[in-house]
């Protein structure tokens, strides 16, 4: 008997397991649907590592917010929803569209290792570039100042 509308044999509840049991997991599911208002956060991550899309609806605070950064951050904000309305909707073509999922799944490929999100030498040359100007601010006596590290450079 269906619930929902969705087979039984469709949903899966996972138990507890080693980590690499845990990322593998991943690879057997279609698409992450992401809850609100309290958005997945290492788990989004965690998905996206794997190659799974995640589908959230971005909302106004905080903790409704994290996938919604972690998808611009790899370059799929197409997986971001504003409306109850329009989650429901998305989720639904992603499902009934197979070539459409396939080709947000080959871009999530593409994007894996080329985006800020899992780019840890970016990481490391924008912590760094951070670590000098909030230095030389200080070595100069000057206030601190607001600055934003982002993009595909070094903005410093």
């Amino acid at each position: 008997m269906p619930v929902r509308g969705v087979s039984r044999h469709r949903l899966i509840f996972g138990k507890h397991l080693e980590p690499d049991q845990y990322l593998a997991r991943f690879r057997a599911c279609d698409l992450f649907l992401d809850t609100s208002p309290y958005n997945a956060g290492t788990t989004a991550s965690d998905a996206l590592w794997t190659g799974l899309p995640v589908l959230t609806l971005i909302g106004e605070s905080f903790p409704s917010r994290v996938a919604a950064s972690l998808l611009h951050n790899i370059g799929l904000p197409e997986l971001i929803t504003t409306s109850k309305l329009a989650y429901e909707a998305l989720a639904i073509e992603l499902a009934t569209n197979p070539q459409k999922l396939r080709s947000i799944k080959k871009k999530l490929a593409e994007n894996r290792l080329k985006t800020p999100l899992f780019n840890s030498p970016l990481f490391r040359a924008h912590i760094e570039a951070a670590y000098l100007k909030m230095m030389e601010f200080y070595w100069d006596d000057l206030p601190p100042v607001d600055f934003q590290i982002n993009g595909d450079k070094v903005p410093i």
